[in-house]
């Protein structure tokens, strides 16, 4: 199969196809081996190079935000409610809950999940809609598709309230981290925060009160859209993310 000649012909059956081989693979690998092994650490190394060199190689770190920071941090309130949300996991505390190997290959793990899902989900899935479809239609399928994809956590071990918790918190942050990426033109910021979270949570104790989880969730999702609302309403669309654009190239987002 040529990669970049099924990039051309279709972007959203190249983001699809990647997403499901993203899924399959790391849910099969966690189920089997757990996050604190070194097999799904060497997955995601190899899979973090082969979509970072693709982009390089193919001239589309500008298109996909990677060769800048978002220019217009101001009107977007320097990112703060992002910030404040890549908080949620330190709010039980932190603990080891693992031996030391086990825990730097989650950390690893959890870094390249961060680059990963952002670039499938936010990247090339996001843009692609963007670019054959309206602006409100990708925002929902991109935060609603990365959302789903937790549900293969079931497999691995992990229970149906938990994982339905995770699901509906990664709702409200991949609505926050789609209209940041589409406003602010770059995906730093949501591969920071997102590896941040996830990074985290490789030190959160598993138990905790279900009632604050609960609550902690609903102040997050709340935070979320209301930020996502006022990034849509407030902040000027940067020139690479508007759809006369989109079937051009463009320099990284302007003030």
């Amino acid at each position: 199969m040529n990669v970049k000649k099924l990039y051309e012909k279709s972007e959203i059956t190249f983001a699809i196809l990647w997403i499901v081989i993203y899924t399959v693979v790391t849910g099969t690998l966690k189920s089997k081996f757990g996050f604190d092994s070194l097999w799904p650490m060497l997955f995601l190394i190899v899979l973090s190079a082969a979509l970072l060199l693709f982009v390089k190689q193919n001239g589309l770190m500008e298109k996909y935000g990677l060769s800048c920071w978002t220019k217009n941090s101001k009107a977007m309130l320097w990112l703060i409610p992002l910030w404040i949300v890549s908080c949620i996991n330190l709010s039980g505390g932190l603990t080891l809950k693992t031996p030391v190997p086990g825990v730097i290959y989650a950390a690893v793990s959890m870094v390249l999940v961060g680059y990963v899902e952002e670039q499938l989900f936010r990247g090339f899935l996001f843009k692609a809609m963007l670019k054959d479809g309206s602006v409100k239609a990708a925002v929902i399928v991109s935060s609603v598709t990365f959302a789903l994809g937790h549900l293969t956590n079931l497999f691995s071990g992990q229970n149906l309230v938990d994982t339905l918790n995770q699901i509906f918190f990664a709702i409200g942050v991949g609505l926050a981290f789609t209209v940041v990426y589409y406003k602010g033109g770059s995906l730093l910021p949501c591969i920071l925060a997102h590896s941040f979270i996830d990074v985290c949570s490789v030190f959160a104790p598993d138990e905790g009160s279900q009632r604050l989880n609960v609550i902690v969730h609903v102040v997050s999702l709340v935070v979320c859209v209301a930020y996502a609302i006022y990034l849509m309403k407030r902040v000027e669309t940067p020139r690479i993310n508007r759809p006369e654009m989109q079937k051009e190239s463009a320099p990284c987002p302007e003030k």
